[in-house]
């Protein structure tokens, strides 16, 4: 009877403790730039799992999410591919002053899914014989401005033009060359990369030097200004275990 009425006694704690730590768990709507969708789905079952907060993930492109915002949709976190957009958000006043941050650098790549398609100095783009050449819409999405700001400078943009086929995101953009609708592609190294190694295929690893920085914002939109899982989340974004899994997909800081 005693070890009856101990075990119902640490159930019924067991319990309460649970229904605590339900009580206080809450969701935090996120929109998150494409070239981030696999960090981001690790990132947030372990903030779910150490937290108890639930992150509910969207995933597009950084320019189509900024006029959401601005049209009233209720994301209370935006993880830009850019700076920019946070940036013109809080000036907007539909960001939280001072909260932005930067929570990755990007890597761009050219990537073919064939293997020993793609050279190691990217001269492919001058002397390949491809019919198709896939970017992301450069208008929407900062990893498509970086692949235009590369090709200028190698002075191949106007040979290039007729073969260019856009993706709406980088998302749709890896789809085109990895289904081989497109030969090669300019995508986020984060999408062909798997425990700090090209994954599949070829690639290039761009020169930083060819484009602007890729510097990923992350903003406190209002919605969320008193959201204790958007707030947790963001702290969560700089700790060391999601740091971790950042950097494994080829992110630096």
């Amino acid at each position: 009877m005693f070890y009856r009425r101990a075990f119902l006694h640490l159930t019924l704690i067991g319990l309460g403790f649970a229904t605590a730590h339900a009580a206080h768990a809450d969701q935090v709507s996120v929109a998150v730039a494409a070239n981030f969708t696999a960090p981001m789905q690790k990132i947030a079952a372990a903030f779910e799992a150490d937290t108890g907060h639930k992150a509910e993930l969207a995933f597009g492109a950084t320019g189509k999410f900024y006029a959401q915002i601005t049209n009233g949709a209720p994301f209370q976190i935006l993880l830009a591919a850019d700076d920019t957009t946070p940036a013109k958000l809080e000036r907007e006043g539909k960001a939280v002053p001072q909260k932005r941050f930067t929570y990755a650098v990007g890597t761009l790549v050219l990537w073919s899914a064939q293997p020993s398609y793609v050279d190691g100095n990217g001269d492919v783009l001058k002397k390949g014989d491809f019919k198709h050449l896939a970017i992301a819409n450069p208008k929407l999405a900062p990893y498509g401005a970086a692949a235009v700001q590369v090709m200028d400078k190698l002075g191949v943009s106007a040979a290039l033009q007729p073969r260019l086929v856009q993706g709406e995101n980088i998302a749709q953009t890896f789809q085109f060359v990895s289904t081989g609708n497109a030969q090669l592609g300019f995508v986020a190294l984060s999408q062909v990369m798997t425990d700090g190694k090209i994954s599949s295929g070829s690639a290039w690893q761009v020169p930083a030097n060819l484009h602007d920085p890729i510097r990923q914002d992350a903003a406190l939109l209002n919605p969320g200004k008193d959201s204790a899982a958007a707030a947790a989340l963001l702290a969560y974004l700089r700790g060391d275990k999601a740091r971790a899994i950042i950097q494994s997909y080829g992110y630096s800081f």
